[in-house]
């Protein structure tokens, strides 16, 4: 089945590539990345190991696999701004049935349902947000940069709600976070609810194009490592800010830094985005995530987090944007929702292992710097990999 594509230019591609972001905004800003911030109060309260606390991010990213894994094939039966709206909706229902209980088995069935929600909304939109920005060449990679920038609007946001709602009801009251975060998202969600999604001109496929495996595989490696070593910074650092002394005010202030950095990322990487050079680009940023992700190894002063959460947070929302360049460049646009749907399985494969082994490395050893280390690892072995990627003839 042909994906719909109407043939005005859209007038406003900013404003509409901003309220596509929102899908990202709440299923991976807030659905997937406040479970770090009621975390440690969700250990505390229902006296979980750190395996358990990581399992439930593994669930979460089993979920994101499998939705990545079904995006393109329900893309091509309802089309892109169904599927937007359709799976932001599902993260909804995840977060109102993470307020509901604190069952096991409830928590991991919304941390699934989240992540299948997150996937499919993340791969439609940014299809649909690379389909609006052809249509502007000359502005494309920032266009799409601003997609990129939506799961920092849900870390701010959520990080200035959850420590206080915590710290105001005290030990036990992670439920009252997970209701804050339902009807904060239930406000963000009204935008794409009431908005016209078009994909910008052009004609319709007979059928989607084919998206070839074999010769980006050194690159999805890449990726894989990334997405196994970002998660353990991404689940573990507010429980490390609170063990190294930092309240309420600490962890929301590092929370918002790191959400904060995506919204200047757009400037900060455009001219690198904008290179055609195969992996070079994504080597570059990951590059600097390491970085990031390295510097409470040397030190938890105030100062060193700082500077941590936003050398992390800038590179971080960059990466994801940098293998959606990699796909338009490097393959046609019809074949962009498989392309950006082999990049997100890939991801997903590696969070999917990585929150756990990391939980376990944590328990076993008793310090979350080794979390840390781990983390670090991953990602500099993520960008050495990226590096050998080499530019595609577009078939």
């Amino acid at each position: 089945m042909a994906l719909p594509e109407p043939s005005r230019r859209p007038d406003h591609p900013a404003r509409l590539i901003l309220i596509l972001s929102l899908a990202p905004t709440i299923g991976l800003g807030i659905g997937r990345f406040a479970y770090s911030l009621v975390l440690p109060d969700m250990r505390d309260t229902l006296a979980w190991s750190y395996s358990v606390a990581g399992f439930m991010n593994t669930v979460n990213a089993a979920g994101y696999l499998a939705g990545a894994f079904a995006a393109a094939p329900l893309i091509r039966r309802f089309g892109l701004p169904a599927a937007v709206r359709w799976s932001t909706l599902a993260c909804l229902l995840s977060l109102a049935l993470s307020a509901l209980s604190g069952n096991f088995f409830m928590l991991s069935f919304a941390r699934l349902l989240v992540g299948v929600g997150a996937a499919v909304a993340f791969v439609a939109g940014a299809a649909l947000a690379a389909r609006i920005a052809q249509s502007y060449p000359a502005r494309a990679d920032f266009l799409l940069s601003l997609f990129y920038a939506g799961p920092g609007l849900g870390i701010v946001t959520s990080g200035l709600i959850a420590p206080f709602v915590l710290k105001a009801f005290g030990p036990g009251s992670w439920w009252i976070v997970w209701w804050a975060m339902t009807l904060l998202s239930v406000i963000l969600t009204i935008p794409l609810l009431v908005t016209q999604l078009s994909a910008g001109n052009g004609p319709a496929a007979a059928k989607p194009a084919r998206f070839a495996i074999r010769p980006i595989l050194i690159y999805l490696a890449g990726y894989f490592l990334f997405g196994a070593g970002y998660i353990a910074y991404m689940t573990f650092m507010i429980a490390y800010v609170r063990d190294a002394g930092g309240g309420a005010a600490a962890q929301s202030a590092f929370w918002c830094l790191l959400g904060a950095s995506a919204f200047v990322t757009p400037w900060v990487w455009r001219r690198i985005l904008a290179w055609n050079s195969g992996g070079l680009s994504t080597t570059i940023i990951l590059g600097v995530n390491t970085l990031g992700a390295s510097l409470p190894l040397f030190g938890h002063s105030a100062l060193m987090l700082t500077i941590s959460a936003l050398v992390f947070g800038i590179s971080f929302f960059a990466i994801v944007g940098s293998t959606t360049a990699f796909v338009r460049f490097n393959s046609p646009p019809d074949a962009w929702p498989k392309g950006i749907a082999a990049m997100t399985i890939a991801f997903g494969i590696g969070q999917t292992l990585g929150p756990t082994a990391v939980g376990a490395i944590t328990d076993h050893f008793g310090s979350l710097s080794y979390a840390l280390n781990a983390s670090a690892a991953l990602l500099a072995l993520g960008a050495i990999a990226s590096a050998f990627q080499r530019r595609l003839a577009k078939s």
